[in-house]
């Protein structure tokens, strides 16, 4: 059986006996309860403390119960109120309802309906919270702040998601895959007087089109083979809200069709039936193909891509904003260590050196999954650039070999930057163990000797650079 809610009560009433005898039998249900005999103390008591429900007869010597409802909605809008009347009319009800009372009670109160009203108001104020809580917690995972960067193009993206999400224009996102297209519908969408109804994402590419259209309008029974029963759609499913079509350059021509009725009249039919379904939805699409290219090669229709590219905007792929990549690795580095219990403290300077230098084909998302990945396996505080993958170690010697030829060095010293590099990475995989290092790289511990010498290579130089 679940147990009943106690809150905080404030009852107020001018008849003395009434007062006490109420709110000892409120008390005695666990309630904690303060009392006041007008509307004056009532407010001052309220303005003190945040009552959960306020108890209140609508006849008081100063000011009646409804200027104290009137001053409830204005100043304390998250207490519920409760007016009681010895003299109750269906006119007066419907009058403390209208201004916003949470229920109207007639004289003498029935202790269990005055009990049962409590709880209602108090279970009403629960979900209240638990709503509230739960669209913080949607704010601080798919709101602006949850977008990392600093980098100017980021920064013009922000000021147009901002600009563009209280409207309902449709919104086209373009940018490479894993640069984050998704995070940014998801923020539009939370930005938005939408942001209390649902957001749908229908992945285009991860379907082939007789079920893609299925899933975006829904489909009758008996509508192809399988349809045993009605099915709703995506679009019906996110009417209010917003829907996200993601890789769009992927629909086929017939899909394309009636993408175009439903952008330009909001209406459309399931599969198989002839029920014409109206919806308000807002939608935003995203690709990372080239559609301008698509509609001159005849790939993708003309007049839906000017529908669907009314506001655009260009997700930067990575590369073109290195200066972000610590921001990027500081805010993954916290979640993954809560996810994983690790205290992984940061990257070491060699480290970022690395990741900066890195091309980054896959964007944040392949950056999230290296974070992710050196969190893991990593048994320090700081990761050193001997712990990330060795791709990224690759390019970016390559990168730093570049760098120095660009500089005026000759090819000879260029080349010694990586075969430094190989020889560090094999003593530190032998646990700086000379003679198993000399015996991986296939040379005599002599030369591994003289090697070390000429490229400076010492087990405390590497250490300290770690730290």
């Amino acid at each position: 059986m679940k147990k009943p809610l106690t809150g905080s009560l404030l009852f107020v009433d001018d008849d003395k006996p009434i007062l006490e005898a109420i709110a000892d039998y409120l008390r005695s249900l666990g309630h904690r309860t303060e009392t006041a005999s007008n509307c004056t103390e009532a407010m001052e008591r309220m303005q003190e403390y945040p009552f959960d429900v306020v108890i209140c007869d609508v006849n008081l010597p100063d000011k009646d119960g409804f200027h104290l409802l009137e001053w409830a909605t204005e100043f304390a809008p998250d207490t519920s109120v409760v007016l009681l009347t010895g003299y109750g009319t269906i006119e007066s009800a419907v009058e403390a309802m209208r201004i916003g009372a949470f229920e109207y009670l007639t004289k003498p109160v029935i202790d269990e309906e005055l009990s049962l009203t409590i709880q209602r108001a108090l279970d009403q104020r629960k979900i209240v919270e638990e709503n509230r809580s739960l669209k913080a917690q949607l704010d601080q995972r798919f709101g602006l702040s949850n977008i990392v960067g600093k980098d100017y193009k980021m920064a013009r993206m922000f000021d147009l998601i901002e600009s563009v999400a209280p409207t309902k224009t449709t919104v086209l996102i373009l940018g490479e895959s894993g640069t984050g297209k998704t995070l940014t519908a998801r923020a539009i969408h939370q930005h938005s007087d939408r942001a209390d109804k649902p957001f749908v994402e229908v992945a285009c590419g991860a379907l082939p089109d007789t079920l893609l259209e299925s899933e975006l309008f829904g489909h009758v029974a008996g509508a192809f083979t399988g349809a045993s029963h009605d099915k709703e759609g995506k679009f019906l499913q996110a009417d209010g809200g917003t829907i996200f079509l993601d890789e769009i350059a992927t629909a086929s021509p017939s899909l394309q069709v009636k993408l175009l009725r439903v952008l330009q009249d909001r209406e459309f039919e399931a599969v198989g039936g002839n029920k014409t379904h109206k919806v308000d939805v807002r939608l935003i699409l995203a690709t990372n193909d080239d559609l301008e290219e698509m509609v001159h090669e005849g790939k993708f229709r003309q007049d839906l891509y000017y529908r669907i590219n009314v506001i655009s905007m260009t997700q930067p792929p990575l590369r073109e904003r290195i200066g972000d990549i610590p921001l990027l690795v500081e805010h993954a580095l916290k979640d993954f260590n809560e996810q994983n219990g690790k205290h992984v403290e940061r990257f070491s300077e060699d480290a970022m050196q690395v990741l900066q230098q890195y091309r980054w084909p896959g964007n944040v998302r392949e950056l999230l999954n290296v974070v992710e990945r050196c969190v893991v396996l990593s048994r320090n505080n700081v990761i050193s650039a001997s712990e990330l993958p060795e791709n990224l170690r690759r390019e970016s010697a390559t990168a730093g070999n570049l760098e120095t030829v660009m500089q005026g060095a000759n090819l000879k010293s260029a080349l010694a930057n990586p075969e430094r590099q190989i020889i560090i990475e094999a003593l530190e995989q032998n646990g700086w163990n000379r003679q198993n290092t000399a015996k991986m790289l296939g040379i005599n511990r002599t030369t591994l000797y003289k090697k070390m010498k000429k490229f400076d290579i010492e087990f405390e130089k590497q250490a300290a650079q770690v730290m």
